[in-house]
């Protein structure tokens, strides 16, 4: 057994001490939910802090997110009656159909002057429909595939807010966009796809 002293009477908090501790611990509590949380999470900012530290934008963002994967959410139990055109070389052509039940989605946080490439693993011939929107600015993206030694490039854009179409596997390999940010603020790329791919993978 171990003998431990025990705190002598004048050792122990008061109190008064324990309840200034306890107010000081809900005033830093209310001040960091005002001026932190608040805007971050929710993008509500009453203080105008938010805004100057960046975080009510990062807030802003992740409400358009959820308002969008609530969308996604309820037109997944729609019925998919799509109208595929066949082209006769690979490139990406437009999308010609109803509402789209999206397979895949992933969400690309860019800084400024960060990049990002996104591929699908395909067959040659396999098509898959695609979709993306930049919210908080324009992008730069390049749609390209390679794989077994071949290289092929299919659309470039500058200052770009969205795309949509079919893309065309010109041969078996990885399929797919990367993405420039040139603002000087972060913007989201949110890429949906569906169709003929075995996987999805952020490559970095």
């Amino acid at each position: 057994m171990y003998n431990s002293d025990m705190p002598t009477r004048a050792e122990l908090p008061t109190s008064k001490q324990l309840i200034r501790s306890t107010l000081i611990a809900l005033v830093t509590a209310i001040v960091l939910l005002v001026t932190v949380i608040l805007p971050a999470e929710y993008g509500i900012d009453p203080t105008g802090i938010g805004r100057v530290l960046g975080l009510k934008e990062m807030g802003d963002i992740k409400t358009q997110l959820a308002q969008e994967a609530a969308a996604d959410k309820a037109t997944n139990s729609l019925i998919v009656t799509s109208d595929i055109k066949e082209v006769e070389t690979p490139a990406i052509t437009e999308f010609q159909g109803e509402k789209t039940v999206w397979k895949d989605r992933v969400l690309l946080a860019l800084k400024p002057g960060q990049g990002a490439e996104v591929k699908l693993m395909m067959n040659q011939g396999e098509q898959a429909i695609f979709e993306w929107k930049a919210k908080g600015g324009a992008v730069n993206f390049d749609a390209h595939g390679d794989g077994n030694g071949h290289a092929v490039s299919y659309e470039k854009g500058r200052g770009a807010i969205e795309d949509q179409g079919v893309l065309m596997a010109a041969f078996t390999g990885n399929h797919g966009w990367f993405f420039r940010n040139r603002n000087d603020h972060t913007v989201m790329v949110i890429l949906r796809t569906s169709g003929e791919y075995a996987e999805v993978k952020r490559t970095f």
